[in-house]
């Protein structure tokens, strides 16, 4: 929770909090104390009984005007005048000790806690203030703890004073005790003068105030009291809310005025010092369970909390009678402390979750006054029981069954937060939940939840994540399965048919009319390639009538889990650590009355942010080999078409650290160049740079020699790594590179193949097998943040000067997540990688993704090659070839490669360029493959998108549109298209033609050394990073991205 520190303001709150507390208690500790010491028995029971009673007075009478002040005026100046009030008022204190005026002192515990009432609704509105909706159980679980602390160190510092000014003195009656003890009087005034100095350090969010004028006619007469308590009871949630926190407390009270009668009387214990540890022990309970209750609903509120404290405490205090030594007592007080904290977090945040912002304070004061009224009740019969001759142990059996009854209620009264938690509590051990948006969640009125139905589990995981319940409509096949009907009712599971779906549609109708929260998946199945279905609009019927608003969500994190449809492949591949990690990103409302198509986009623009959150939690490109080594072993890695040499992953792992060794002695510069051809050397050399901590520089070869000095100059490169073979063959081939390289150091790999002995590379193969991947890569790796960058690749402006284009971990490690998520990699798959590693293409998607993914490539260095390159697919039986449409076209016109040589590819799809509408038609004729188009930049790593094959479900006979004729597909998991008006950036209607932005994770960090031209085509929308592409299209109403305009990106090599 150390983020919450991170607000400015937080901190100075926190420890105004803690004095606040630390004082008030202290005089509290002081009178209680002196009342132990002096009186026994019925009397002591009675005078602690009173005490607290003046404690929670002010609250009572005081209810309507806190509320009406927290309302009216700022709540740092209320807080500031409160704490001078404070340092009077322990002033005079301070004189009541040195005078031993016993009633006095008594008295003041009185305007003590008036203080308190005005100070608390201000504080506990303060939270929402500083920390937001999406951080309000975190904030309240600090704030509780904090407060516990404050009062546990109260308890221990002014009974180990008192104890110590006491010893070995004597006294008669109480006024000489208090003059005894009349020093502690000036720690209370110093605390008192520190806390007024940090609530000047408060800061003031936002103007929260109202202009509304205090009748005291309506109060006096109670019109103010019943017209506040009327705003608390009207909304069900934040009643019982504070009914439960009252019932809590009244116990807590009862059990700290009968305690110590208790122990004077059944244990024989007279220190004050042993009574109050063992019942401050149910404070260090409080803290553990507010921090617990706490981490359970980080960005989000975890109700499921309250029936599980609930029975905690009821268990806590049915073993209180029967135990007589301190020590157990002590840790059943923390056990119902801990019980306790889980408890009281949840209500308090759903308190303020569910208050509206004008009636924040009253709701707060009302929580007070009502607490009260029933501590001073319990206290009242704790008084009357007293008198009666009921002693300690009749006093716990009470107040267990008042726990019991409360219990009781709870669990009936919410089933679905008690099964809600439970399922929280399975799922903790596999899943970790972050929920962004959580403040956009309205705390009442009508919603309608659409978003994208990834797996069997994504109700679970929506449940979980709202503090509100949510009616989920389900396929009524799988509704009706009798081992989990009952569990779904629960949760007002609405089951819908396609042959019966009217009454379904009336049912979620009525529901939203009543307020409801009605969560849908508008794709009408589980996705089957973890890209976003067609939105159906039968859902719009289910709106006719409501006054309410949609919620768009994102669900991120469940595709690849066994409860998806994914293929094993990825499922294995996805497998990583203990738990996964769920995001759930909620977005802004929006009209209930939104479009499919509307709706589809703000999901998708929502995948965004959820993947910009995941992306941040990936591993460094080489760490991710190095992971994926460790789970693929033996398998095939690294094939060259020419060549007879096959790596498997552990060959290629040790070949890639070993040549890295050499970078880190040849090189220190950080950004280092390449001229390699794609092959098994090449997508080496380019892991063992990122090994090495370095920025890899894939030069483009076929560039005058002039532009290629442009871009090693901008690059700031000093070495270079090639092979002699191929420098022979660029040669050959009239491609003179030496003007370009004149003053660079050039290394060749054929030289540093020799300069590892035979030796180290068995030690490096040995300890890949037996070490675990971290200790890996700190061996012989360097430590790479996320956000660094890992490649620069040059592309030519419209000026003819080359660019270079930073791409960091995060933009590849996101885009080949991306892809290969949407690709659904089957076991068999092989990848065929031919396109040339200078571009981006060719290193994300057919050169780095296999590695990372653990897929056995293929390399070839000549993508012109049709024929070899078609041998290269059958002899591996690849399943997956990327090529340009003037690649593809090659293979269409060579009459040498036959159609049965692509027989084993499952996908084939094109890039870089617009796919020809003729080599389309021409390749599904002769090879009877579908080409499938996308989309992308070398400023998007590269790829935005992608048409993949349709898919069917076999027992509905739905079909999951994956593709569309004259489209690039959808833009991937994470990515989204916005097509706007170039001038005025405003976004066009779905069919309209404009300016085609793309948005994601995989934006490039910018331009090398142009930030200028970074800022011309990076533009900020609704804090997201889109890339002004310079191309024109249109999206149609499922999402598709039609392109009639797009510029040349892509030359094709000659070598």
């Amino acid at each position: 929770m150390a983020f919450l520190f991170r607000i400015a303001g937080f901190t100075p709150f926190i420890g105004l909090l803690f004095l606040n507390a630390f004082v008030d208690l202290g005089h509290k500790i002081i009178v209680q104390n002196t009342i132990f010491k002096v009186f026994d028995g019925q009397a002591q029971i009675v005078l602690t009984a009173i005490v607290n009673g003046l404690i929670l007075l002010p609250f009572v009478l005081m209810f309507t005007p806190a509320g009406f002040i927290s309302d009216r005026f700022q709540k740092p100046r209320v807080m500031r005048i409160s704490a001078m009030v404070v340092v009077a008022l322990t002033l005079v204190i301070t004189l009541c000790y040195y005078q031993g005026w016993f009633d006095a002192a008594f008295m003041v515990t009185f305007l003590l806690a008036v203080q308190s009432a005005f100070f608390s609704p201000a504080k506990y509105g303060y939270i929402k203030e500083v920390a937001g909706k999406e951080l309000l159980a975190s904030a309240n679980a600090v704030v509780q703890a904090v407060t516990i602390v404050a009062i546990l160190a109260g308890t221990f510092f002014y009974s180990v004073l008192f104890e110590s000014k006491l010893d070995g003195l004597s006294w008669n009656n109480e006024a000489e005790l208090l003059t005894l003890i009349a020093p502690i009087g000036w720690v209370l005034v110093a605390c008192a003068t520190f806390e007024l100095l940090l609530a000047f350090r408060l800061t003031t969010p936002r103007m929260q105030t109202t202009h509304t004028q205090f009748d005291w006619q309506r109060y006096v007469s109670g019109r103010y009291l019943k017209a506040n308590l009327k705003t608390i009871h009207e909304n069900r949630t934040i009643w019982m809310s504070i009914i439960g926190l009252a019932v809590f407390w009244a116990i807590s009270q009862v059990l700290l005025a009968a305690f110590p009668s208790h122990a004077k009387e059944h244990l024989g214990e007279t220190s004050t010092i042993v009574v109050q540890g063992i019942m401050a022990c149910a404070g260090f309970g409080i803290i553990i369970g507010s921090l617990i209750a706490g981490r359970a609903s980080r960005r989000y509120i975890e109700t499921g909390l309250i029936p599980m404290g609930a029975l905690g405490i009821v268990f806590s205090l049915l073993f209180i009678p029967y135990l007589d030594t301190a020590w157990l007592l002590a840790g059943l007080f923390m056990m119902l402390g801990l019980f306790g904290g889980m408890f009281i977090v949840p209500l308090n945040a759903l308190i303020q979750f569910n208050a509206r912002d004008d009636q924040l304070g009253t709701v707060l004061a009302g929580n007070n006054w009502i607490q009260n009224v029933v501590m001073l009740s319990f206290l009242l019969l704790t008084v009357v029981f007293a008198s009666t001759g009921t002693d300690s142990l009749g006093l716990f059996v009470i107040l267990t069954l008042v726990a019991l009854t409360g219990a009781v209620y709870t669990i009936i009264h919410l089933p679905y937060s008690l099964v809600r938690y439970i399922l929280a509590f399975v799922f903790a051990g596999g899943y970790r939940i972050d929920v962004q948006g959580f403040r956009n969640i309205p705390s009442q009125g009508s919603v309608l939840m659409l978003g994208n139905h990834i797996s069997w589990l994504d109700w679970a995981f929506m449940a979980i994540a709202s503090p509100r319940p949510i009616h989920f409509v389900m396929f009524r096949d799988f509704y009706q399965l009798w081992y989990i009907k009952w569990f779904l009712d629960i949760f007002g599971v609405i089951p819908i048919s396609l042959r019966e779906s009217r009454a379904a549609l009336k049912k979620i109708n009525e529901l939203l009319k009543a307020g409801e929260m009605v969560c849908l998946f508008p794709e009408g199945s589980m996705s089957r390639n973890g890209q976003l279905g067609e939105f159906k609009r039968g859902y719009e019927q289910v709106t006719e009538g409501v006054d309410g608003i949609t919620l768009p969500f994102y669900l991120r994190g469940l595709w690849g889990s066994r409860f998806s449809r994914s293929s094993d492949k990825l499922r294995a591949m996805r497998r990583s650590g203990l738990r996964r990690d769920i995001i759930i990103s909620i977005g802004q409302p929006i009209p209930i009355s939104s479009q499919a198509d509307e709706v589809k986009r703000k999901v998708f623009d929502l995948s965004i942010d959820a993947w910009e959150r995941h992306s941040q939690t990936l591993d460094p490109l080489p760490l991710a080999w190095i992971r994926t080594v460790k789970k693929t072993g033996g398998d095939d890695c690294l094939t060259d078409f020419r060549g007879d040499e096959n790596l498997d992953g552990r060959q290629a792992l040790t070949a890639a650290i070993a040549m890295s060794r050499s970078i880190d002695r040849q090189s220190s510069e950080q950004n280092i160049g390449l001229l390699l051809p794609t092959s098994s050397s090449g997508l080496l050399a380019n892991m063992a740079i990122l090994l090495s901590g370095r920025t890899v520089v894939n030069l483009n070869y076929p560039d005058s020699p002039q532009v290629l000095r442009e871009s090693i100059g901008q690059a700031g490169i000093r070495s270079i790594y090639t092979s002699k073979q191929f420098i022979n063959k660029l040669e050959g081939r009239g491609i003179d590179l030496n003007p370009a390289l004149d003053g660079i150091n050039v290394f060749y790999l054929e030289d540093m193949s020799q300069e590892s002995s035979a030796f180290s590379k068995l030690f490096i193969l040995t300890s890949i097998r037996l070490l675990p991947a971290r200790l890996l890569y700190t061996l012989y790796g360097h430590a790479r943040d996320i956000n660094d960058p890992a490649a620069i690749l040059f592309t030519s402006g419209s000026d003819g000067v080359p660019r270079g284009v930073v791409l960091t971990h995060c933009n590849m490690m996101a885009n080949i997540r991306q892809v290969s998520n949407v690709l659904n990699m089957q076991d068999d798959d092989v990848f065929i990688a031919a396109l040339p590693l200078f571009h981006a293409f060719g290193l994300t998607v057919t050169g780095i993704l296999p590695l990372v993914e653990g897929i056995p490539v293929v390399c070839h260095s000549d993508p012109k090659d049709a024929i070899n390159v078609a041998r290269a697919i059958a002899r591996h039986k690849a399943t997956i070839y990327c090529g340009t449409s003037s690649y593809l076209k090659l293979l269409v016109n060579n009459r040498r490669v036959q159609p049965m040589l692509l027989d084993s590819l499952r996908l084939v799809v094109a890039g870089a360029e617009k796919l020809d509408a003729e080599v389309r038609d021409g390749f599904k004729l002769k090879f009877n493959k579908d080409i499938f188009e996308g989309y992308g930049t070398t400023e998007t790593t590269p790829v935005a998108s992608v048409n993949l094959p349709d898919q069917i479900d076999t027992n509905t006979w739905h079909v999951q549109l994956g593709s569309k004729l004259g489209t690039v597909g959808m833009p991937l998991p994470g990515s989204n298209f916005r097509i706007v008006d170039p001038e005025t950036m405003e976004e066009m209607a779905v069919g309209e033609d404009g300016l085609i932005l793309i948005g994601g994770t995989q934006v490039m960090q910018g331009y090398l050394g142009d930030p200028d031209k970074t800022a011309e085509v990076i533009t900020h929308i609704d804090n997201r990073r889109w890339y002004r592409s310079g191309d024109r299209g249109h999206l149609d109403e499922d999402g598709f991205l039609v392109i009639v305009e797009q510029q040349d990106r892509f030359q094709v090599s000659p070598a």
